[in-house]
């Protein structure tokens, strides 16, 4: 396996552009005549000298002043053709320092995609950390970019599932284990980034993320991460026996997805996440089996979407969430199997949707829920209620 992608052209690697010297003293000289003959126009106005004597006498004092005002012009230009000079020089060293940086950091990132695609799997493992080092020290964004795409894109790439521990294959069987280390250090590794405050060194927080179809059989620690601005992609992702967690994490801005995604068995947890601002997609996803919980989230502004997302044979909770100022779409979601909770949630504001939404099998409980029953809810459970769906007591008092 070998990488061949290199970093992407950004408008920090363009040519230099600069006036040519002499343009530049001609434009120089011509404003600071402008600007001479401004101040000296305007002290004349203010000193209301309106005429000049024309039969005066130039004596040696008023002389000996116009020589040096004349050596001050002549000073004053030679300061203006050194600072010139000096800007062009100091654009011109910081030109080449970013060329350099940028030329160190494509060598370094060749020798570490190059030990990323290595056969042997402690050598990809040296290489994952070096792009990550890579990605912490880039000189520009784009570049920092580049190398968490290469990260994302070896996760995605297809691998040999695990033969299990027979003794006929236990050669295979240490391979997988060993490449599946290296899958689960890259996925520790962007956690850990996502935690750092933006801005500071080694912090991700505002890059794009695109773990687009991968596999997550182990564990994965996002508690606590910032997804604010960028692209977080978990599309058509498969969360197959792992524990997944993203109990803290902060969507704010920016776009979550993890539509299509598959959830069988394991834990993800959502717990005490909070969701303001942007998009978050679970769209088409798949929950079956294991448990899925949200207790506790904060959904205040932004948009949540679990339209036509199906729940079988799963436990999904929201109980102690809270919806404010959100919209939370459940739209043609099919309930059947498992069991969900949305208990003891509050609605205040925003707008969570059942539209279409079909309750068939399982149990569906929205039991001590505060606020009015959201939109498409009442209906779509059917009246009266199936025995497998629990509302809210007020909700049927003003619904009989």
């Amino acid at each position: 396996m070998t990488f061949n992608r290199q970093p992407r052209p950004t408008p920090d690697d363009r040519e230099l552009r600069l006036w040519r010297v002499g343009r530049a003293l001609v434009v120089t000289f011509a404003a600071a005549v402008l600007v001479a003959g401004g101040v000296f126009y305007g002290l004349v106005y203010l000193l209301d000298f309106r005429e000049i004597d024309s039969k005066a006498k130039l004596d040696a004092a008023t002389l000996f002043d116009l020589v040096k005002l004349s050596f001050g012009v002549v000073a004053g230009a030679g300061a203006l053709v050194a600072l010139v000079v000096a800007y062009r020089r100091q654009r011109v060293d910081e030109a080449g320092a970013h060329r350099e940086a940028t030329r160190l950091h494509t060598e370094r990132f060749s020798v570490a995609v190059d030990k990323l695609g290595s056969d042997s799997p402690a050598v990809r493992l040296g290489g994952v950390h070096a792009l990550a080092g890579l990605a912490d020290d880039a000189p520009d964004d784009s570049l920092r970019q580049t190398c968490i795409d290469v990260l994302c894109a070896y996760l995605q790439l297809p691998f040999t599932p695990d033969p299990g521990d027979d003794p006929a294959h236990q050669e295979e069987h240490h391979r997988y284990l060993a490449l599946r280390k290296v899958r689960h250090t890259i996925l520790r590794l962007i956690g850990d980034h996502y935690r750092r405050p933006k801005g500071t060194h080694r912090s991700w927080q505002g890059c794009d993320l695109d773990l687009t179809g991968v596999t997550i059989d182990g564990v994965l620690d996002f508690g606590g991460a910032v997804f604010s601005d960028g692209s977080v992609s978990f599309d058509g992702a498969v969360f197959s026996g792992s524990e997944v967690y993203f109990g803290g994490a902060i969507f704010s801005g920016g776009e979550v997805y993890f539509g299509h995604a598959t959830f069988s068995s394991g834990q993800v947890s959502f717990s005490d996440a909070t969701f303001s601002g942007g998009m978050v997609s679970f769209g088409g996803a798949t929950f079956s089996n294991g448990g899925t919980s949200f207790r506790n989230a904060v959904f205040s502004g932004g948009r949540v979407s679990f339209g036509n997302a199906t729940f079988s044979g799963r436990v999904l909770s929201f109980g102690g969430a809270r919806f404010s100022g959100s919209v939370v779409s459940f739209d043609s979601t099919v309930f059947s199997g498992g069991m969900v909770s949305f208990d003891g949630m509050a609605f205040s504001g925003g707008g969570m949707s059942f539209r279409d939404a079909a309750f068939s099998g399982g149990m569906v409980s929205f039991d001590n829920a505060t606020g009015s029953a959201p939109d498409g809810l009442l209906a779509a459970v059917g009246s009266p209620p199936s025995a497998s769906v629990t509302l809210a007591a007020l909700w049927l008092t003003s619904n009989p």
